[in-house]
This record gives structure tokens, C-alpha cells and sequence, in this order.
């Protein structure tokens, strides 16, 4: 937290250029991903969508040949020299192909289509709405394979500098730069529900309280009678997982009611649930081994959370006078032209939801990087798309 970003950046892109390892006089490899499997938009099974597609084709390929030198000037999806990180063909693709595909994938990883992610329980009471965890749950090695790959998305956004519109809650990138999670905040974050109901139990200052919430949650069919007395509800050593399932907090749970004198034991035990959930360690580790197969995992002990967020994804919003500052006007155009700013105006008028819109029709990627180059540098600076922005006079045309 001592260091500046911008110092950090520029020590990362040095390491990055200088752990190159499919140089420019090697071709980029090469998948093919078929859209007829995607019919109607409609993805019919996980297996034929554009990331699983991609994840087997370049899980056969060494990872050694996506290590390429940090995108600069042109469209990464160049296959030519060490733009490209690799080479698409599909019948779906416009232009900008590299980057649509980018977007594509994270679209499916934020669908039903693929399980990987799981929308964070606090989205339901519109806390923290759209925010994405990794799913909790035991994995199989194929799946194990599909996280892999996900790191490698991660590593190779990175090297390209795209952004990924992804929209991942805080604990996963403390998780992926190995930073502790806070049991209170975190917990809040993600599952706010469980959050107040851990509270509750940790806050009951006698016996009479903890019957009256016993009886609350009898009502929302959460607990059982005890055994002791069968009119009195009570709960039992048992909670419900992230992905639904009911599960013992310890060895015969479902057989051990709540009372006075374990309910601080209960109420732990659910909050190490969860940030068990929240860590993920089988799903998390082999996410960090596909990141770094594309780069060094050293990098990561010198970025917060929110800064490894920040280089992978960008700012979820478009900043239009960050845009405007980066826009060159082509042959004769000048930005106090009255069309040049009729069109800012239009702009100025856009939600940030058409901002995106207007970005990903421009250059096919729906987030543009936190920063660039040019900033500290001059004209000539190395640009990575959508920088800069390019306005050009009509094609011929005359008139108004």
C-alpha cells in the first residue's frame, strides 16, 4: 500500500516483457470455435460454449506460447508478431475478434450456462447486485480444468491489456493475491442474510431471547423441536451452503440442538462455513496455477485487491473526459467543429449502461483500461485499442 499504482504498473511490465516466451518470429496458435454450437443465443449445454470451446484447444497447447510481449499499438487480435496471443477463427466473429471473444466468455462465465461462478447471495436484498463468487463446492477434474483455464483468462487479459467486464466480489481478488479475508466485512459482502443471522445469535443477552429467535426461525421452517421438550422449537448444529445444500457444522450435527450454553459455538461455526466458502482453496488454487502459467505469481505480492482488480478489469464505468482527452480528430477535423460537438453532447447524455454500449460498438470490448501510457508520455508513446479514439471525416460523402 506504500508503492503508487502507476510505479507498480511499470515494474510489472517490465517483468512481463522480460518473461516473454513465444517471440515474434513465432506463429500465434491457433483455435477454432464453432458458433453453430450457440444457437439463438441460447447456449444448450455448458460444453459448447465459447469458453469451454477455447478451454480444450488451448488446454493442448503449452502455455509457454500465450507468454507474449504486452500489447502496444494495434489490435491484439493481430496474429502476426507478438500482438496477437493467439489466433481465432469463427464464422461469429466482427471485427476486433480477440476482444469480442473476451467479452463472449465472460459473458457465459456470468450466465447459468457455466456453474463456475455463483451470483453472491447479498445480490437477493440488492446488496452489492450482480457481484460474482467463485462457486463452493467440491470439483471434478474437468472442472478443476475449466478453473485452470479461467486463471489463464486472467493471465492473458493481463499481457493484452483488455479488461474484462467481469464482476467478481472483493474476496476473490484478496484470495488471489493471498491476503486474509475479513470474517465480518467479507461475510457482510457476500451473504448479508447470514450475516445478521450470526449477529443475532451472538448478540442474545439471555436465555428467554434465544427461545423467542428459536421460535422465529421455527416459523421460517429453519429449525425443529427439541428433543427435550416437544413444544419448544429449537435449531440444530446444521446450515445451509452457498449452493443450497444443508450440512453438519460438526460430527452429528443434525443430532445436537442449540442452546444456551453453545450458541457462540453455532454462531462461529457458521461464520467459518461460509469463509471457508468464500476462500474456495481446491477452486482458488487452481485458478492461481492457470495465472501463472501467463505470469509470474511474484507480481502479486506487490498489488492490493482492488489494484489486481483494477489491472484485469478496468473501472466499471467509462470516464468520458479521461475518453475525450484521448481522441485524436483525423485529416481536417478539429474538436470545436459543430458535429465533433454534437457528438460529445450525445455522449454527456448516455447512462453509464449506454456508455458501455457505445464502447463495445466501438471497439468490442465494454471497459477501457484504468490507464495509459500516453498520460506521462508524449504523442508517440506506445497505445494499446481502444486508445486513442479515432474520429474521421465521412467517407466522401457531401452536404450536411
Amino acid at each position: 500500500g506504500l508503492i503508487f499504482y502507476d510505479t507498480k504498473v511499470t515494474v510489472m511490465n517490465r517483468v512481463l516483457n522480460a518473461t516473454v516466451q513465444r517471440t515474434a518470429d513465432h506463429a500465434a496458435p491457433e483455435i477454432t470455435l464453432d458458433p453453430l454450437e450457440i444457437v439463438g443465443g441460447e447456449i444448450r449445454s455448458s460444453e459448447n460454449s465459447y469458453f469451454c470451446q477455447a478451454a480444450r484447444q488451448l488446454g493442448c497447447i503449452p502455455s509457454s506460447q500465450l507468454c507474449v510481449k504486452l500489447a502496444s499499438g494495434g489490435d491484439p487480435t493481430n496474429s502476426a508478431g507478438n500482438k496477437g496471443i493467439f489466433s481465432l477463427f469463427s464464422l461469429s466473429f466482427p471485427g476486433g475478434s480477440f476482444r469480442h471473444f473476451l467479452w463472449q466468455v465472460c459473458k457465459e462465465l456470468q450466465s447459468s450456462s457455466l456453474s463456475l461462478l455463483l451470483l453472491c447471495p447479498s445480490s437477493a436484498v440488492n446488496k452489492n447486485k450482480g457481484k460474482y463468487i467463485l462457486t463452493p463446492s467440491p470439483i471434478t477434474y474437468a472442472e478443476e480444468q475449466l478453473f485452470h483455464f479461467f486463471g489463464q483468462l486472467l493471465g492473458i487479459a493481463i499481457r493484452a491489456d483488455v479488461p474484462l467486464p467481469l464482476d467478481l466480489l472483493p474476496s476473490f481478488w484478496k484470495t488471489l493475491v493471498g491476503e486474509p479475508l475479513d470474517p465480518d466485512v467479507d461475510l457482510q459482502e457476500a451473504d448479508i442474510l447470514t450475516y445478521n443471522y450470526v449477529k443475532k445469535f451472538e448478540n442474545i443477552s439471555d436465555e428467554t431471547e434465544l427461545e423467542a429467535l428459536c421460535a422465529e426461525i421455527a416459523s421460517q421452517h429453519l429449525a425443529t423441536e427439541s428433543p427435550d421438550c416437544p413444544n419448544k422449537p429449537c435449531c440444530k448444529f446444521t446450515y445451509l451452503s452457498l449452493t443450497g445444500e444443508e450440512v453438519e457444522l460438526c460430527p452429528r450435527g443434525r443430532h445436537i440442538p442449540v442452546g444456551w450454553e453453545n450458541k457462540d459455538v453455532y454462531a462461529a461455526a457458521i461464520r467459518s462455513l461460509r469463509m471457508r466458502e468464500l476462500q474456495t482453496p481446491e477452486c482458488m488454487t487452481a485458478v492461481r496455477a492457470g495465472l501463472g502459467s501467463i505470469i509470474p505469481l511474484q507480481l502479486l505480492t506487490t498489488l492490493t485487491p482492488l489494484e489486481m482488480e483494477l489491472r484485469t478489469c478496468g473501472l466499471p464505468y467509462i470516464n468520458l473526459e479521461f475518453l475525450k482527452a484521448h481522441t485524436m480528430y483525423q485529416v481536417g477535423l478539429m474538436e470545436t467543429d459543430q458535429h465533433i460537438e454534437f457528438f460529445w453532447s450525445a455522449l454527456e447524455m448516455f447512462t453509464q449502461e449506454e456508455l458501455c454500449k457505445f464502447i463495445k460498438f466501438a471497439c468490442n470490448q465494454e471497459r477501457i483500461p484504468f490507464t495509459c501510457p500516453c498520460k506521462d508520455g508524449g504523442p508517440d508513446t506506445a497505445h494499446v485499442p481502444p486508445y486513442p479514439m479515432k474520429i474521421a471525416p465521412p467517407d466522401g460523402a457531401a452536404g450536411t
